[in-house]
């Protein structure tokens, strides 16, 4: 499932795209993700202006003149793809590029990284149809400048091309999620704090509101181990399974530690609480300008793959060598709370 520095990278890749434009069609394909679509979904888009866009945790939050905002979980396989307009696209970058090698290297049934999509963002693309015409006409027997052209660049799973939103200037944002474990929601702005999405999360890691102070008294009493405090989305809001790992090798700490580690018996925090808040902080930071991990299926706005997955010291490296320098110890796996846990037990104490 996409973490912060993935939903953050694509929140940023769709502000290039949304924001100042409207949304002048909504092809809504189905009536659900994970849960029922708005009511009136569709309806309620069109003609709307985008004011801004924003993250919480793990939520795209989409503003919208009229003061409503559109909340999005990408859930484990949502992904946004952007197609630009020829005449826009031109002006901004000149003549079209060719298609990126990495959308071959990584496309087909079975390819490990990226899933099996061949491309997202096309520069110059054939126009594509809903899956029926106003006519009642299948695309699929219109030729190959219509839906055989856009399955041939994006890849076999344009059937889970959910949603399509047409902008004001042409462009075409495309929601495919192979799974539907994505969802989304309308929410008046005043309700967004107290909404059921939002009103019990925790502070976000990147801000000044995550400090050791604050760390150690959420750690005050728990009986829950390291890993688990950091996964609790009540009390850090976004973070998740690799990250946390990642986190806690950087600083030093046992997964598996009781999380009663990180304050003294007055609340103070510790040492460990010091070095953990500034594992967590830097992990997120490297991570965002890598543009995300990509294990699967997670991809840019852009259609690009995230890097940050190359800079993995413990996660998914199970039997490899530590790479702390003059650590002899070699990274485990071990299940923890019904997920995956990585870390070295020679340097991680």
């Amino acid at each position: 499932m996409p973490e912060l520095p993935e939903v953050e990278t694509v929140r940023s890749g769709l502000e290039r795209t949304l924001r100042g434009r409207r949304f002048t069609h909504v092809d809504q394909r189905r009536r659900d993700l994970r849960f029922p679509l708005p009511d009136h979904f569709a309806r309620r888009l069109t003609g709307r202006r985008v004011e801004s866009l924003g993250r919480r945790a793990k939520y795209i939050l989409i503003h919208l003149d009229g003061g409503e905002v559109l909340a999005v979980h990408l859930g484990m396989t949502g992904r946004f793809s952007v197609t630009l307009p020829r005449a826009h696209e031109r002006q901004r970058n000149g003549p079209p590029p060719p298609m990126p090698e990495a959308c071959f290297r990584h496309g087909g049934e079975g390819s490990g990284v990226g899933g099996n999509a061949i491309a997202d963002v096309l520069r110059s693309p054939p126009p594509y149809p809903s899956p029926t015409e106003g006519d009642g006409t299948k695309p699929e027997k219109r030729g190959e400048t219509q839906l055989g052209e856009y399955v041939y660049r994006h890849g076999g799973d344009a059937k889970h091309d959910h949603l399509v939103f047409t902008m004001s200037d042409g462009t075409v944002v495309t929601y495919n999620d192979a799974r539907r474990f994505g969802y989304m929601a309308l929410i008046p702005e005043g309700e967004l704090e107290t909404h059921e999405y939002f009103a019990g999360l925790g502070v976000e890691p990147l801000s000044e509101a995550l400090g050791p102070a604050y760390l150690a008294q959420r750690a005050r009493g728990k009986k829950a181990d390291l890993k688990a405090l950091l996964m609790d989305q009540r009390i850090i809001a976004g973070l998740g399974n690799i990250y946390a790992c990642e986190a806690l090798f950087r600083a030093r700490l046992d997964p598996f530690r009781p999380a009663a580690r990180l304050t003294t018996g007055t609340a103070k925090p510790t040492p460990a609480a010091t070095r953990l808040v500034a594992a967590i902080k830097s992990v997120l930071a490297d991570a965002l300008r890598a543009g995300g991990s990509t294990l699967r299926d997670y991809k840019q706005a852009d259609g690009s793959l995230g890097r940050f997955q190359n800079e993995f010291a413990v996660y998914g490296r199970a039997g490899e060598p530590c790479p702390r320098p003059g650590c002899r110890g070699r990274v485990r796996r071990k299940t923890q709370g019904g997920r995956s846990t990585f870390y070295c037990p020679a340097c991680q104490r």
